[in-house]
């Protein structure tokens, strides 16, 4: 019986040692943390003042930079209290740890903040984060917004600012009834309103695709200007057909190329062939504005009588 207790039966019998504890291999000295004892399930965290307390579990759950910092990859610094010192802003940090924690985390609404938690994302290595990152931000992009800002120059200075500030073209309505020298009438106020509605339609149509601006100041009743690449491409006063016509042009320059020659040819533009007939240098004709002139409506007679009146273009 002796023998057959000390062969190889004796060999498969049960271990009388304490288990291991899960969840803690490879054991904490491996990661050289100060604060860490064989029995510690936490680490701290100081990631920019900001303070978190979180597992070795979560922190290497996944294959990211965390999880190479705490395996013995990576050194770790420690300070005297034995927060684990992570040099980053801790703002979306809670974030990153909720993603290893659950595999998903409501990404925040904000573009800025989107793009924001996509650079920490991809500083911590978390692949299935930056992917969903990318995607919020490109349906962002892809869905137009509602919203449709007009701003309102109060000042020529921030009229060059607004037009060096963006890289859209811009189309700008300046109207200011006070500048009418005759009186007020239904049909001078019919042609003011004329015109706003179309400047409304229009920045419904392509507010994101142009910037439009509104000028109460200036000289003018009523006039319409159009930049492209920060400069004056076209000046129009009316008619509407004309104004819409000078709309479609300025989208020429949306690209941050400079325009197609072709295309601008084709749209009676200023680097056309016509353009280079008339004996124009190169440069000039990009600085060329193009100034429509057309009739103003006269909202009472002031002829002599008898006299007849005679308009020059």
């Amino acid at each position: 019986m002796s023998a057959e207790a000390s062969g190889p039966a004796a060999a498969a019998a049960p271990s009388l040692e304490a288990p291991k504890p899960s969840g803690l291999e490879p054991g904490p000295a491996a990661y050289g943390l100060k604060p860490l004892t064989p029995n510690s399930k936490y680490v701290k965290l100081n990631v920019g003042g900001s303070l978190h307390y979180t597992t070795l579990r979560t922190l290497t759950g996944q294959d990211t930079m965390l999880k190479a910092m705490f395996s013995g990859r990576v050194e770790v610094l420690t300070d005297a209290g034995g927060w684990v010192l992570i040099d980053r802003s801790g703002r979306h940090f809670g974030t990153i740890l909720n993603y290893l924690r659950d595999g998903s985390v409501p990404l925040p609404e904000s573009t800025r903040e989107l793009g924001e938690l996509l650079g920490e994302a991809r500083y911590y290595l978390v692949q299935g984060l930056i992917e969903d990152c990318q995607l919020a931000l490109q349906q962002k992009r892809e869905t137009l917004s509602p919203l449709c800002l007009i701003p309102m120059v109060t000042s020529p200075r921030e009229e060059q600012q607004l037009l060096a500030s963006t890289s859209k073209p811009v189309v700008k309505l300046l109207h200011n009834r006070s500048n009418n020298k005759y009186s007020y009438t239904s049909t001078s106020d019919d042609n003011l309103l004329k015109n706003i509605e179309l400047f409304d339609k229009l920045a419904l149509r392509f507010h994101g695709r142009l910037l439009f601006l509104k000028d109460v100041l200036g000289d003018e009743i009523c006039c319409w200007s159009f930049y492209g690449q920060g400069r004056k491409i076209a000046e129009v006063e009316f008619p509407e057909a004309r104004i819409f016509e000078e709309t479609l042009n300025i989208l020429i320059y949306e690209t941050p190329r400079g325009p197609d020659p072709a295309l601008l040819e084709a749209t009676g533009g200023a680097a056309g062939a016509g353009g280079a007939g008339r004996g124009e240098d190169e440069e000039n004709r990009e600085h060329r504005v193009r100034r429509i002139h057309v009739r103003r409506h006269i909202t009472h007679d002031e002829r002599p009588h008898g006299q007849q009146i005679v308009f020059k273009d």
